[in-house]
């Protein structure tokens, strides 16, 4: 049994080692203090922190903070360094921030000028990981090991502009002042695959700009029977797991789900707090893929990998505003013949509007872009629709109902959740500042005359950079420094050689 923290001497002296103990209010000094980084309610939960890991017996944490694409980077701290990790944070290159997704830096990371338009950046020097202790978890399947969520900052204590967990909460401040909270429901597809091999080999190792092979799976379900009770029955295993897991991180879990395709699956959770559920969409990803992993599994997010080609899978984002003072809904009528409030209208108008920016967060990657097909459950336009699920935009509930919401269905669930969340954000409030007012509801999605979402992550790309009212909201360097590393991302697929260009010339010409 390990000692206590008031009673823990070191190894030398016979103790079991240096105790947790995070912070006391006389040690308020380092980083954290002197920039006066934390609330309140984030030194009280740096408090259970230090009772939670010496009552059992945590002996690593892993700080982590989630980059541009959604990807968690983390240092695993050991319980001796947890204390002065609270006070002054944990340093990571910034050259994380300027790489692509396969790890190939897009700037010139070791010059004075890196190009990025932000200073701060050169040499590949370090930022800040500053922890928030309220985001603090046990690992269910890493033994002794938790794990806590980070900001970033500069040095000298200033916000890293592209700390995407940031931006979302510099947009919800913005929203508060003008009296608004966020509400956020998610809905994550994901495919489960049987591993067929557990060793890395040689050809699975990679360079930045040339990943190695993906690995070798296998089928888990059938497909093509949507919610059928056996075939989840043969998965049981692997729901018992997800639903423990989940559970033990306090993750808002609502459902586990078969979806059509093969070997394809599905969570929902109950809907919050955006900045909450956005915390909650980043741990739940990673605890899925590592759950599945435990198992014999390979999870994926990715929207459509090979051998999906009936059905590839999204993210269905559900939004809707409420009053901060009452904490009432906004977006239900008055009137029984609207399906939303004038309020609700405006912000919908919003969405549509700025659906082609959007898509650059919504949908990041070149595949993501790939599930835009008609009659698959995935919206190939920019439409909405009143409670129709082949619209971009489903509208939800009516008079009376305090759930009336709208439904993204165009993201894939592979999206940075901060940058996704703030995508509808920025278009939606645009849309009421400027009144906007929506063309009329599809009810044949497929066949509206609505322009069409962009066809590639670069047609994405190009309206985001033309949109002022991303440039308003995030600044010039941010749509500049995404652009740049999603350009740099499209420009190696389009260099890349495919099978089907093999297939298709190679003896023909």
């Amino acid at each position: 049994m390990r000692e206590r923290n008031v009673d823990e001497r070191s190894v030398a002296e016979n103790g079991g080692g240096a105790s947790a103990r995070p912070m006391l209010a006389s040690e308020r000094t380092g980083f954290v203090a002197r920039h006066d980084l934390w609330t309140d309610a984030q030194y009280a939960a740096a408090g259970q922190m230090r009772r939670v890991m010496d009552e059992i017996g945590i002996e690593m944490v892993r700080f982590s903070f989630v980059d541009q694409h959604g990807i968690l980077r983390s240092k695993t701290i050991a319980r001796a360094g947890v204390a002065a990790a609270l006070r002054s944070g944990v340093t990571a290159p910034s050259s994380l921030l300027l790489k692509d997704t396969s790890g190939q830096s897009v700037f010139s990371v070791f010059a004075e000028d890196t190009g990025v338009g932000v200073e701060g950046f050169s040499g590949a020097g370090d930022i800040v990981m500053v922890p928030d202790p309220q985001t603090f978890r046990v690992l269910p399947w890493a033994e002794r090991t938790a794990w806590i969520l980070c900001d970033l900052r500069f040095p000298d204590g200033s916000p890293v502009p592209f700390c995407t967990r940031t931006m979302l909460r510099t947009e919800l401040a913005t929203l508060a002042s003008r009296g608004y909270g966020m509400t956020v429901g998610a809905e994550l597809e994901f495919h489960v695959y049987r591993l067929d091999e557990n060793v890395l080999e040689a050809a699975h190792v990679g360079v930045p700009g040339h990943p190695g092979d993906a690995l070798v799976v296998g089928p888990t379900t059938r497909g093509s029977q949507l919610l059928q009770e056996e075939a989840l029955d043969a998965m049981q295993p692997l729901v018992n797991a997800l639903y423990t897991g989940l559970t033990l991180l306090d993750l808002p879990l609502r459902s586990i789900e078969l979806e059509f395709g093969p070997s394809q699956f599905e969570i929902t959770m109950e809907a919050g707090d955006a900045a909450s559920i956005a915390d909650a969409i980043v741990l739940c990803r990673m605890a899925v893929r590592r759950i599945a992993r435990g198992l014999g599994y390979h999870a994926t997010f990715m929207s459509r990998p090979q051998a999906a080609e009936g059905a590839s899978t999204g993210w269905h984002l559900h939004q809707s505003l409420r009053d901060i003072s009452t904490g009432d809904p906004v977006f239900a009528p008055d009137d029984q013949t609207a399906p939303l409030s004038d309020l609700g209208v405006a912000y919908l108008a919003g969405l549509l509007a700025h659906a082609p920016a959007a898509a650059a967060f919504a949908t990041p990657t070149v595949n993501g872009y790939k599930r835009y097909q008609p009659f698959s459950l995935a919206p190939d336009r920019i439409a909405w629709g009143i409670d129709n699920k082949g619209a971009m935009v489903r509208a939800v509930g009516g008079q009376g109902d305090p759930a009336t919401r709208l439904e993204n269905r165009s993201g894939e669930p592979a999206a940075n959740p901060y940058l996704y969340i703030v995508s509808q954000l920025i278009s939606g409030m645009d849309g009421v500042d400027r009144g906007l007012v929506p063309p009329a509801p599809t009810t044949d999605p497929y066949r509206a005359d609505a322009p069409h979402l962009p066809a590639s992550l670069g047609e994405a790309v190009d309206a985001l950079v033309g949109d002022e009212a991303f440039r308003q909201a995030l600044g010039n360097a941010v749509v500049d420094w995404y652009a740049t590393v999603k350009r740099a991302e499209f420009g190696r697929y389009l260099r890349h050689v495919s099978d089907w260009e093999q297939r298709e010339y190679f003896e023909i010409f």
